[in-house]
């Protein structure tokens, strides 16, 4: 069976981004992540990746800037993520902040809300899919690294509609925006700078994406392709020292 790494992801234009060869893609919200995760494992996969957006917890950080995570904190547990595998990436990502990230089952929507958590937590990054990756890969003895892009900033407002942006498919739910735009019309300033930083924070994503290449650069697909490589090499050579003529000794 072909060794693969599962990327994790919750929205759908990242799924998108994440798809590459050796890897397969889990988009699923929080709630419903989990059995998600669980059902697309196979002997296969040799890594799992949290891939996306996040939320900036320290004040320096501004949509668009990657965070590599050096761990993961969730409540009073922290799952460390492989060693060798975060500093490729690292060292991929160009201004990354090699730093703890945050997991959260709740939405943290207002800079007292995230101000609160980095004091308390010290983690620079918050998402809602990387605790759940990194239980699951500790359970079952997968290596697990994250990689995530600033999109809301430290003393960014996220406005109401951003909380039912979403389909259940992860894709953006245009009609359920607008309804909150009327009712609410004055989130719409928070709600068009949330927009711009999506922007930033997209095209960051698809930069970094394109910077590692097949396989997130896990060290792990990088050792199977070479196996597999080698292999097959060692296949053409048998085939060819079959194929050759018998050689005669001169007597």
């Amino acid at each position: 069976m072909p060794r693969h790494i599962i990327a994790v992801t919750s929205l759908a234009r990242e799924a998108v981004i994440a798809r590459g060869n050796g890897v397969s893609v889990v988009c699923s919200q929080s709630c419903r992540l989990g059995a998600a995760l669980h059902g697309a494992l196979s002997p296969g996969v040799c890594g799992i990746i949290s891939f996306g957006i996040s939320g900036g917890l320290h004040p320096g950080l501004v949509a668009g800037d990657w965070v590599v995570a050096s761990a993961v904190r969730h409540g009073d547990r922290v799952f460390a993520t492989d060693l060798k595998w975060t500093q490729e990436l690292a060292k991929r990502l160009p201004g990354a902040i090699l730093a703890e990230v945050a997991g959260s089952d709740v939405l943290l929507a207002t800079p007292v809300a995230k101000a609160h958590l980095y004091k308390t937590m010290g983690a620079v990054a918050i998402d809602m899919e990387s605790h759940i990756s990194a239980e699951i890969a500790a359970t079952h003895g997968i290596p697990f690294a994250s990689c995530r892009v600033i999109i809301d900033s430290a003393y960014r407002t996220l406005p109401p509609a951003t909380t039912q942006a979403l389909d259940s498919n992860g894709a953006v739910d245009v009609l359920a925006v607008t309804r909150s735009v009327i009712q609410r019309p004055c989130q719409l300033p928070d709600l068009i700078r949330a927009a711009f930083d999506a922007y930033f924070a997209e095209r960051a994503l698809r930069k970094g994406r394109k910077r590692l290449g097949p396989g997130f650069v896990s060290p792990f697909v990088k050792e199977c392709v070479a196996q597999r490589e080698f292999a097959s090499l060692q296949g053409m050579s048998s085939e060819f020292l079959r194929l050759m003529p018998p050689i005669c000794e001169t007597p």
